[in-house]
């Protein structure tokens, strides 16, 4: 049995990791971790440590799983560059499942999108529309963003100077070439994305919608259990999933 660590255990997020695996036939909870427990206190009940608080403490998180050889999943999401740069970093010295959002869903959207914009991704004005719980600190969501890479890449385009995020007075035409993102907060929705390829006389979307935070959990399970035994380097979830 894999023995688990939960960062943030008493949070929603915490508290639908632990139920998924009690559920799961391959996990077992070794530790509870929320604000101030000191992970070294603990490093020896644990195979891997699952993350979804916030930036600043997954990156401490982190250190103390490279210095004691730990596997790490990771579902936090606003990062800056020098947070991307030192889980990037981490790979090299450690298994990470890096992924900002685990859901098996989410993941084949982020499949179809790519197929999407190399079909039909230069002929489209191209939209994505988050929405989230009114909770939600970072936005546009990780997953947004992911999404955005995903058909950008497609197009070979750089994200950073393409998007555009939202839009407000007299505005020039809409360029071709951005990718515009909007995003929304209110009540308890756990998670919506759709992306719309919209072309003269018809529209394409991707959409996924979550209803339960038991499907991110789940995926998070699911990658700890995939990284037994893998040697250090920075998976995702397609990699998981083989797609």
């Amino acid at each position: 049995m894999i023995k688990i660590a939960v960062a943030g255990a008493s949070g929603r997020m915490g508290q639908s990791i632990i139920q998924s695996i009690e559920q799961s036939d391959k996990t077992t909870l070794g530790v509870t971790l929320d604000k101030g427990d000191d992970l070294n206190s603990v490093i020896d009940q644990f195979d891997v440590l699952v993350d979804f608080t916030r930036p600043e403490a997954t990156l401490d998180y982190l250190a103390v799983c490279i210095a004691s050889g730990k596997s790490m999943v990771i579902g936090t999401t606003g990062f800056d560059d020098a947070g991307l740069q030192m889980i990037k970093d981490a790979g090299t010295k450690i298994p990470v499942v890096f992924a900002p959002n685990m859901s098996v869903g989410v993941n084949l959207s982020l499949k179809l999108l790519e197929m999407a914009a190399k079909v039909i991704g230069e002929e489209s004005d191209i939209e994505i529309v988050e929405a989230h719980h009114r909770h939600k600190v970072d936005a546009p969501s990780g997953t947004a963003l992911k999404m955005g890479e995903v058909v950008a890449n497609a197009l070979g385009r750089d994200l950073s100077k393409c998007a555009v995020y939202g839009r407000e007075g007299i505005e020039k035409p809409r360029d071709r070439q951005t990718i515009g993102f909007s995003t929304i907060r209110g009540g308890d929705v756990v998670g919506e994305h759709t992306v719309s390829f919209f072309m003269e006389g018809e529209r394409v979307e991707i959409t996924h919608k979550a209803s339960s935070r038991m499907t991110f959990a789940n995926g998070a399970i699911r990658a700890s259990a995939w990284l037994q035994g893998k040697p250090a380097g920075l998976y995702s979830m397609q990699d998981i999933l083989d797609i």
